[in-house]
């Protein structure tokens, strides 16, 4: 339990909680392993939980194209957690792999019946968005500026 709890007190969802509260969800967490090759979540598919890395790496790819690889401590899935859509990418084994799994099932009645871990999660989510706006933002503002060049030289 204790190798559960100092991976998942590293997951930024997580961020804010007490080690009370960590040590709660990760009650919550269940064991998974991979072998090498193996595909842990496809992307398009409908998911409703987070996986962390426990040991063991793990390709990530979108629309077939490797993208970056994962290691242990990294994260992926939760937006799935909380929304229960579709996956954004496909999580495929590099390596043996564990993760730890949290279900949206699970999570929910978490928070549900937590207040203040429901104000926490709301706050770091907020976090989250505001962060991924003011990248969109730099991205919006480079790419204006390419746009501003071929503009002005067509060619």
């Amino acid at each position: 339990m204790k190798d559960v709890i100092e991976v998942i007190q590293h997951v930024p969802l997580f961020a804010d909680w007490d080690k009370h509260e960590i040590q709660e969800v990760t009650r919550l967490f269940s064991e998974h392993r991979f072998s090498k090759g193996e595909t842990v979540v496809k992307e398009a598919s409908l998911g409703d939980s987070i996986f962390v890395i426990a040991s063991g790496e793990a390709g990530v790819f979108i629309d077939g194209k490797g993208r970056t690889t994962l290691r242990p401590g990294d994260y992926f899935g939760e937006i799935a957690l909380i929304d229960a859509g579709t996956r954004m990418a496909s999580i495929i084994a590099s390596t043996d792999l564990v993760c730890y799994e949290l279900t949206s099932r699970n999570f929910r009645s978490l928070v549900e019946s937590n207040g203040v871990l429901g104000w926490k999660l709301l706050q770091q989510l907020v976090r989250f968005l505001r962060a991924t706006r003011k990248e969109a933002h730099r991205l919006e503002n480079a790419l204006g500026t390419f746009r501003y060049f071929d503009d002005q030289y067509p060619g």
